[in-house]
């Protein structure tokens, strides 16, 4: 029962079928779904498959310590989330707020929701809570299509704190745990909690099958920033088996501390990295740049106290020509201050003086 069967132009006969209700009435929405999606009238068929949704979720309800329509929610749900994608094309096109069928979407796939998280009671074999994931993971899509990542709270408790849920956690499919993964570690990136970014996301790319490339690659393009961000450079090789030649530039930038190569590429690249929703995390990466390119002078000098006139001496000669003696000590106390360097300034000789210790710690140590 899904609308990825193969049509032909007619439309359906269905004045000969009988079955029971609510079996009846869910057939007649989906093939009434089915025709205004072969007349490309999304509209329509979004509202009749709204209608199966919720014809299902009463249905469903009333099944006590039974899950056997598990598969047919599976099939019904992506089916909704699809349609509502197109249609929500075509309302924008006709004048309405963008989102508005997605919106629309998430009401119903929280209706289902509802029924599969209150069902805590039964056994784990008949419990309708292997649904949650499913239907989590288009709730994501949703808000992650709409931008109200807030909304993502209540949904993650259900997985990671509710105690019934807890068990069960890592036994529902890997297809549904990767992309599960995926949400989380772009929640966990957007929020700068980069240790846990690169947990999720790694998870995902390391269990994505090998044969989806494009899922790999969707994963890579978040979860390289999110690597390079805790101080771990991808390799070309993979960035070539990716087709992510975007990124070349900048992970060259990050390594040699060329802070005027890495805002030259940013800038060459923006479209693309502006549409993958990761440029202001690799705005980030200039601290990093900075921290490598005054490691580097730290390195050459072989001192622990170094002028800062050096420090400025590095960013005027890579382009940054406006930038002075002052905004030099700026940049050095904010690192100083966030962790990247440490040491203290000392005014009164304009000088730097870094740990004898470790006066460049570990990214991953304090980010």
């Amino acid at each position: 029962m899904s609308l990825n069967h193969t049509f032909s132009s007619k439309t359906w006969n269905i004045s000969h079928i009988t079955l029971d209700p609510p079996f009846d009435q869910i057939l007649f929405e989906h093939f009434q779904c089915s025709n205004a999606n072969i007349a490309n009238d999304y509209i329509t068929a979004f509202n009749h498959q709204c209608n199966v949704i919720q014809i299902f979720a009463r249905m469903f309800k009333t099944q006590k310590e039974d899950n056997w329509g598990l598969p047919m929610m599976s099939v019904i749900i992506k089916d909704l989330y699809s349609l509502a994608v197109k249609a929500d094309l075509v309302a924008v096109a006709n004048g309405e707020m963008a989102g508005s069928k997605i919106d629309a979407c998430a009401d119903m796939l929280m209706t289902v929701f509802r029924v599969c998280a209150s069902d805590s009671r039964t056994s784990i074999e008949y419990t309708k809570r292997w649904g949650l994931m499913p239907i989590i993971n288009l709730l994501f899509k949703c808000y992650f299509k709409t931008n109200k990542l807030n909304l993502c709270v209540p949904l993650i408790k259900a997985i990671e704190t509710n105690a019934a849920n807890k068990d069960i956690k890592d036994e529902f499919s890997i297809a549904d745990r990767v992309t599960y993964n995926y949400f989380i570690g772009m929640r966990h990136m957007f929020k700068n909690e980069f240790k846990g970014a690169d947990k999720c996301l790694s998870f995902a790319f390391n269990n994505c099958l090998r044969t989806s490339t494009s899922n790999k690659r969707k994963i890579l393009i978040c979860l390289i920033p999110v690597k390079m961000t805790l101080g771990i450079m991808p390799k070309v090789a993979i960035l070539k088996q990716y087709n992510l030649q975007e990124f070349e530039g900048v992970v060259e930038a990050v390594k040699c501390g060329n802070i005027k190569l890495l805002n030259d590429t940013i800038e060459k690249n923006a479209a693309f990295f502006i549409r993958a929703g990761i440029y202001l995390i690799l705005e980030k990466l200039k601290v990093i740049t900075l921290r490598n390119l005054f490691k580097k002078i730290y390195l050459i000098t072989g001192t622990f106290q170094i002028d800062v006139a050096r420090f400025q001496v590095a960013l005027n000669w890579l382009g940054l020509e406006d930038v002075d003696s002052d905004e030099t000590e700026c940049i050095l106390a904010n690192m100083i201050n966030d962790g990247y360097i440490k040491g203290y300034i000392s005014e009164q000789h304009k000088k730097i003086v870094v740990s004898k210790v470790t006066a460049f710690p570990k990214l991953s140590s304090f980010l």
